[in-house]
C-alpha cells in the first residue's frame, strides 16, 4: 500500500480521524493542533483588490483632464488593458464615453472622437462617473438616477454635458437600440429553429460549462451573470446543477417566448463561444458585455490570429453579423484552432485584476527563449544520469533507458522524484523566479491498477494526499516574507497543497462520463499554457502568498494507454519586479514537456510492474529543504496556525 493510501487502512475511529485532520500540516506548525496558536497575520483591508481600487481612484483624481481620468479607471491604473473595461460598458455608458471622451472598443471609423466642447456656461446635464467595488467603471447618463454610493469605491466625478453632447448621445443610443432589437430578434429566430429539444441541449451544455469553468462574470447591459461568489445566478461552486436560482436551469421547460431578452442572448452567445473552442472560451469574455456584436468582435480577432499562422486553410470572415453566420465562423475556428496549434504555440494571457483571459498565438521562440532552454539542458545534464545539449536530446536518452526512474537516485526513493526536483530547482535559477513548482500523482501503479479495472468511482474518491507538488523557492525569496525561512517554507507548502488540490480537481475530467464522475466536482483539465499578470488581487491564497506574476505550463501524460490532459505542469512565480513574458513562457513550456515525457516513461514502467512511488515533497520535506530544520521560535517568528 502506498503512503498516500495508508490512512484508509489504519482502522481509525471517526474521532481519531477527525483529530488527525485537525493537526496542522504547515511546516512550521507540523504536529500541532490547528487553531491553538494565534495566526501570525491579521486581515489587511488594503491587500488585494480593495486596495488596488482605492489607489486607482486616487490616481485618477490626479489626472488633468476627463479622458486621462477615465483612462486610469479603465486600466485600473495600468493593471488591465483598457479594451476589457470598454467592452464591459452597457449601451448607454458606451455611448456616453464615446461622446464625452472619444473612447470606444468598436473599430474605426465608428468612433468619430469626442464631441467638441461648447462655450463655457452652457451645461445641459450633469452626469457622474464612478468606480464600482467590482472594478467596473460606472456612468450616470441622462434619465438615470444618481449612482448608488453603496456600490462605489469612493465618490463620483461630476461631468457636465453640453447640448451638443446630448444630441450626439441620442444618436448613439438610438443606433445602439436599433442594433440590439435586431440582434435579439435574430437570436430568438435562431433559437426557435433549434426546436425544443435542441434548446434543451444548449441549456444543458451551457450549464455544464458554467459548472466546469473557473469563475466568470458576464453582463447583459446592467444584468450580471456569474458563478463567482456573492450573488451567484449560474451553476458553479455555490449553486448546484438544477438549482432554481440558476438562470440557465430556470429556463428548462420554459417556452421560448417567455425567455427574457437577456437570457436569449446569454444562451446564444455562450453557445457561440463554446463552439469556437470549448468551455474555456467563456473566460475570454470575462468581465465584458455578452452580446452578439461583442462575440463577433472576439471571433474576428481570433480569426485574424489563426490565419496569420502559415499552413492550413484560412478561415473566411463571417458572411454577416447574424447568429447563423457567426455559428459557421465558430465551428470553422474550432477546426482551424487544431491546425494553428500544430504550427504555433497557443497560450492565454491572464489579467488577474478582472480575471480576464485572452488567447494569443505566440511568435516563434527567440534568442532569450533559446538561451533559457540551453541553460536548463546544461543544468540537468550535470545532475541527472543523462547526456545531451538540448532538452530533446535528454528526453530521447531517457526514453531509450528509463529504468532508473523507478530506482533510488540522488537521495530520493525514485529517479522520477530526483528528476522533478532538479528540474524545478534549475528553473527557479534559470528563469529568475521566486518560486517554481511541479505537480503530479504519488502512485502511478495505483492509478494503472484502477484504470485497468475501470474503478472510476474509486479514482474520484481519492483525496489530495494522493498527489504531490514539489516547490523550490529561490533563497532570496525570503525577503518577501520578512526574511524568515519558516515563513518561506509555510508559503511554499501552501502552494504545494493548493497544487495537490488542482491535480485532484482535474483528474476526473479525464475519466469516462459515468454518473459518479459527473457528480464529482472537477474542472476541464487545461491544455495550453498561460502567463498571468497581477494575480495577487482576488484569490486569497495569491494575496497571502504574494502570487503576482506567473507562468503555468500544463502537459498531458499517457498512463496505460489513456491520455490525461493537465496531469502535470510547471509553474513559475515572481512576487514583484518584472513580469514574465511570451519568450519566458515558450521556454518554460519546453521544460514542462520534458517533465511530462519523463512522467509518461515512469507510467510505462508502472504499467510493466515497477513500483514507481513518490514519497517526497510532503510538509516535512519542504520544511527541511527550505528552512533547513531551524525552528520557527529560533527564527524569531510567531509560528503560523493552520
Amino acid at each position: 500500500m502506498s503512503a498516500a493510501g495508508a490512512a484508509s487502512g489504519r482502522g481509525e475511529s471517526r474521532r481519531e480521524i477527525n483529530a488527525r485532520k485537525r493537526i496542522s500540516r504547515r511546516p512550521s506548525r507540523a504536529g500541532v493542533p490547528a487553531g491553538t496558536v494565534k495566526p501570525d497575520r491579521e486581515f489587511d483591508p488594503e491587500a488585494g483588490f480593495p486596495g488596488l481600487l482605492r489607489r486607482t481612484w486616487q490616481h485618477a483624481g490626479q489626472a488633468g483632464d476627463l479622458r486621462s481620468f477615465v483612462e486610469v479607471l479603465l486600466t485600473l491604473d495600468g493593471h488591465v488593458p483598457a479594451d476589457v473595461q470598454l467592452r464591459a460598458l452597457s449601451g448607454p455608458e458606451e455611448a456616453a464615453l464615446a461622446v464625452l471622451c472619444g473612447l470606444t472598443w468598436r473599430p474605426q471609423p465608428t468612433a468619430a472622437g469626442p464631441v467638441p466642447e461648447e462655450p463655457e456656461g452652457e451645461c445641459a446635464f450633469v452626469g457622474e462617473i464612478g468606480l464600482s467595488t467590482s472594478g467596473r467603471i460606472l456612468l450616470r447618463v441622462p434619465s438615470q438616477e444618481p449612482l448608488d454610493r453603496r456600490n462605489l469605491v469612493a465618490g463620483v466625478r461630476r461631468v457636465p454635458w453640453s447640448a451638443a453632447h446630448l444630441r450626439a448621445y441620442q444618436q448613439h443610443t438610438q443606433a445602439a437600440a436599433a442594433r440590439l432589437a435586431q440582434s435579439v430578434a435574430d437570436c430568438r429566430a435562431w433559437l426557435e429553429a433549434q426546436g425544443a429539444d435542441g434548446r434543451q441541449e444548449l441549456l444543458t451544455q451551457a450549464r455544464e460549462a458554467a459548472l466546469r469553468t473557473a469563475p466568470f462574470v458576464l453582463y447583459q447591459q446592467q444584468q450580471r451573470y456569474t458563478n463567482f461568489r456573492e450573488a451567484n445566478n449560474l451553476t458553479g461552486k455555490t449553486l448546484w446543477p438544477g438549482h432554481p436560482d440558476c438562470a440557465l436551469s430556470s429556463l428548462r421547460g420554459l417556452p421560448l417566448h417567455l425567455w427574457s431578452d437577456h437570457d436569449v442572448q446569454l444562451v446564444v452567445c455562450l453557445t457561440l463561444l463554446i463552439r469556437s473552442a470549448g468551455f474555456g472560451r467563456i473566460e475570454e469574455a470575462n468581465g465584458t458585455q455578452l452580446s452578439v456584436d461583442h462575440v463577433a468582435h472576439m471571433l474576428e480577432r481570433i480569426r485574424q490570429g489563426y490565419n496569420a499562422v502559415p499552413g492550413g486553410t484560412p478561415v473566411p470572415a463571417a458572411a454577416a453579423g447574424t447568429v447563423a453566420a457567426l455559428d459557421d465562423l465558430a465551428r470553422a475556428l474550432r477546426a482551424r484552432r487544431q491546425q494553428t496549434g500544430r504550427g504555433a504555440q497557443l497560450y492565454r494571457e491572464i489579467h488577474g485584476a478582472l480575471m480576464h483571459k485572452i488567447e494569443r498565438v505566440a511568435a516563434a521562440p527567440g534568442e532569450r527563449a533559446r538561451v533559457r532552454e540551453e541553460a536548463m539542458a546544461a543544468r540537468l545534464a550535470a545532475v541527472l544520469p543523462l547526456h545531451g545539449a538540448t532538452l530533446d536530446e535528454l528526453g530521447d536518452q531517457l526514453a531509450a533507458a528509463p529504468d532508473w526512474l523507478a530506482a533510488p537516485c540522488g537521495g530520493f526513493g525514485t529517479g522520477l522524484e530526483h528528476l522533478v526536483h532538479q528540474t524545478v530547482a534549475a528553473a527557479t535559477d534559470v528563469f529568475e523566479a521566486d518560486f517554481t513548482m511541479s505537480r503530479g500523482m504519488r502512485s502511478l501503479p495505483d492509478l494503472v491498477a484502477a484504470l485497468r479495472q475501470e474503478r472510476w468511482e474509486e479514482i474520484c474518491d481519492w483525496d489530495i494526499t494522493r498527489f504531490f507538488c514539489c516547490v523550490v523557492p529561490h533563497p532570496q525569496a525570503a525577503r518577501h516574507f520578512g526574511g524568515s525561512p519558516a515563513a518561506l517554507a509555510d508559503a511554499a507548502w501552501a502552494m504545494s497543497s493548493r497544487m495537490q488540490y488542482n491535480s485532484w480537481h482535474f483528474i476526473a475530467g479525464n475519466l469516462p462520463r459515468t454518473q459518479e464522475v459527473g457528480a464529482r466536482d472537477h474542472f476541464v483539465p487545461p491544455t495550453i499554457p498561460d502567463v498571468a499578470f497581477h494575480s495577487d488581487q482576488h484569490h486569497h491564497g495569491h494575496v497571502n502568498n504574494k502570487v503576482r506574476f506567473s507562468i503555468r505550463t500544463p502537459q498531458a501524460v499517457e498512463v496505460d494507454g489513456r491520455l490525461f490532459n493537465g496531469f502535470i505542469d510547471l509553474r513559475l512565480l515572481r512576487c514583484e519586479g518584472t513580469p514574465f513574458d511570451e519568450q519566458d513562457l515558450l521556454a518554460a513550456h519546453r521544460v514542462s514537456a520534458f517533465v511530462a515525457r519523463a512522467t509518461t516513461q515512469a507510467a510505462a514502467l508502472a504499467a510493466a510492474g515497477h513500483r514507481v512511488e513518490v514519497t517526497a515533497f510532503d510538509s516535512p520535506w519542504h520544511w527541511s529543504a527550505i528552512a533547513g530544520g531551524t525552528s520557527a521560535a529560533a527564527d524569531g517568528q510567531a509560528r503560523r496556525a493552520s
